[in-house]
């Protein structure tokens, strides 16, 4: 059975709660330990796959086909474990499940009720979450005092009384500012969250304290005098210059140690010799490449976090600094593709909607007639497919009937009916549900031979994410492959994974997501490839 570890925020969210728990369970698996990681979420959105990226950053994509928090990314980055329908639960789902329950009799016509109805089901979801593993990380979403997360804090709660076989660790981060103008560190936001948290019954192990600076020994004597938290369990959270040094910061201010001795594990030191061997790739780059990322989101960093971390991978592997360029590609609609010409790549990822979509055609015609390495993803794909059905075919009105429903040459078009990888078959149309109408997770990808995707790949066939309703319409392919387009990945039943470009040196464009399975200590292929095209053609343009 699982031990649980509960990690919650305080005084204000955004303080870095995911990377947090991410980095402990980096420690921990370095001790020997089976990690499990979950989040909880306190909007009554059933998962996040509506939301506005704007809203909520980037929608992550587990391998069973979840619709996730970002912050489960950060767990797949740093912790050697695949997340799953069972590691996201959000209040809407709670609340879902226990209306269902209530609408088949399963309360026997009690009064159903926060106490104990919802905290029993987050409670057993979590449980059901945490199976096969020694020590579960559960992450708190929200901030403690907020009124949409007490129903999950009552149930962590209970769950640290309970004696079920498990023990409970609670871990509570909160924020120590610095006052710039009196050049003071405030101690007294830390001491009123743990004082609301244990109002609530709840009296954390360990206080990670996030700050600007290393906090002074005077500030943690007085957290520690303040909140009844040992000396040694404040920890020091000062900014970190890379996300990628935390694991190391918190293995040196000891808390694995607090959190081991509390659940009372018999585990070895933890060795982070891969995470120190990422820091070192990461500052010895030999070169630099500048990349231009055109998107439509690129206001919100969080919109794309998974990709710009898989573009700093290839980067740790290549020895290359990646500089990023964000571009609104309605910029590129609006004032043309000068902004590109210093550019060493340019990539195109996924989003919906029709908004700045012809400033990613555009861009992408750039790359294609100037041989600048290009990678699509997912709508990137399907631009890329536009523009050159456009360009090549003369197909003037080339669309996808996402953004034209009436288009007299659907390039790209809604297929009503795919394959999952169990084999089963699965439809869906226009009046589909938005949050049930796609191609979601590990789909396998059949990889032609002697093709760019075969090179970079190594294999014949390969598993990748999929988020995505619209397809390559298949009436058009025996047309664009008589101009030069080849489709070199496929789905098992034929739809449309992977193109690439006959006469260019390094054009990629894919249906799927690979961002969404590159770490830092492994990286991925095809963003490995794409850096290293990068790296090459700037060497070129500079002779």
């Amino acid at each position: 059975m699982s031990h649980y570890i509960f990690v919650t925020g305080g005084v204000v969210s955004a303080l870095g709660k995911g990377v947090t728990s991410a980095s402990l369970g980096a420690i921990l698996e370095a001790r020997g330990l089976k990690v499990g990681m979950m989040k909880l979420d306190p909007y009554l959105n059933i998962d996040p796959g509506t939301m506005s990226p704007y809203q909520h950053g980037e929608v992550f994509v587990t391998e069973d086909g979840t619709e996730t928090d970002l912050d489960l990314g950060h767990y797949e980055r740093f912790v050697n474990t695949t997340t799953g329908k069972n590691s996201n639960f959000t209040a809407g789902k709670i609340y879902e499940n226990v209306i269902a329950k209530e609408r088949k009799g399963d309360y026997l016509g009690g009064t159903v009720q926060v106490i104990p109805h919802v905290t029993d089901e987050i409670k057993k979801n979590i449980t059901i979450g945490a199976d096969g593993f020694d020590v579960t990380i559960i992450e708190v979403g929200g901030t403690v005092g907020d009124i949409e997360s007490l129903p999950f804090l009552e149930a962590i709660r209970q769950m640290g009384i309970e004696e079920n076989g498990f023990k409970v660790a609670y871990v509570h981060l909160t924020l120590v500012p610095y006052i710039k103008t009196s050049s003071e560190i405030k101690t007294k936001p830390t001491q009123h969250s743990v004082k609301e948290l244990r109002s609530i019954g709840i009296q954390p192990d360990a206080l990670v304290c996030r700050s600007e600076k290393p906090l002074p020994e005077e500030q943690r004597k007085k957290i520690a005098l303040f909140t009844n938290v040992k000396e040694e369990a404040v920890i020091s959270a000062q900014d970190a210059n890379d996300v990628y040094e935390i694991p190391l910061i918190l293995r040196d201010q000891g808390l694995d140690e607090i959190i081991v001795k509390k659940l009372q594990l018999n585990v070895k030191k933890p060795d982070l010799t891969d995470w120190e061997n990422v820091l070192l790739a990461k500052n010895n780059s030999k070169s630099i490449v500048k990349i231009a990322m055109v998107g439509k989101y690129v206001d919100f960093r969080d919109s794309y976090i998974s990709l710009s971390e898989a573009l700093r991978h290839a980067g740790f592997k290549t020895q290359t600094k990646i500089q990023i360029e964000y571009v609104e590609s309605e910029e590129i609609q609006k004032h043309g593709t000068n902004v590109l010409k210093e550019m060493n790549a340019i990539l195109i990822p996924g989003g919906f909607g029709d908004r700045g979509i012809e400033g990613m055609v555009d861009s992408i015609q750039f790359a294609r007639e100037n041989k600048i390495p290009f990678l699509g993803i997912c709508l990137g794909l399907q631009a890329a497919v536009i523009e050159f059905s456009r360009n090549n075919l003369n197909l003037l009105d080339a669309n996808s009937t996402e953004f034209n429903p009436d288009t007299s040459a659907p390039v790209i078009a809604l297929i009503k009916e795919w394959m999952n990888k169990d084999g089963s078959l699965e439809s869906r149309d226009e009046d589909s549900d938005l949050g049930g109408s796609m191609r979601l997770g590990a789909q396998e990808c059949m990889i032609t031979n002697k093709t760019l995707a075969r090179r970079v790949y190594q294999k014949s066939s390969v598993f990748e994410r999929h988020r995505h309703r619209y397809e390559f319409n298949i009436n058009f392919k025996e047309d664009l492959e008589q101009q030069g387009l080849i489709f070199s990945g496929h789905s098992k039943d034929g739809l449309v994974e992977i193109i690439e470009l006959a006469d260019h040196p390094w054009f990629f464009a894919c249906q799927f997501h690979p961002e969404f399975t590159s770490s830092p200590r492994k990286g991925h292929p095809l963003f490995e490839s794409f850096i290293q095209a990068s790296v090459e053609y700037r060497r070129t343009k500079k002779e």
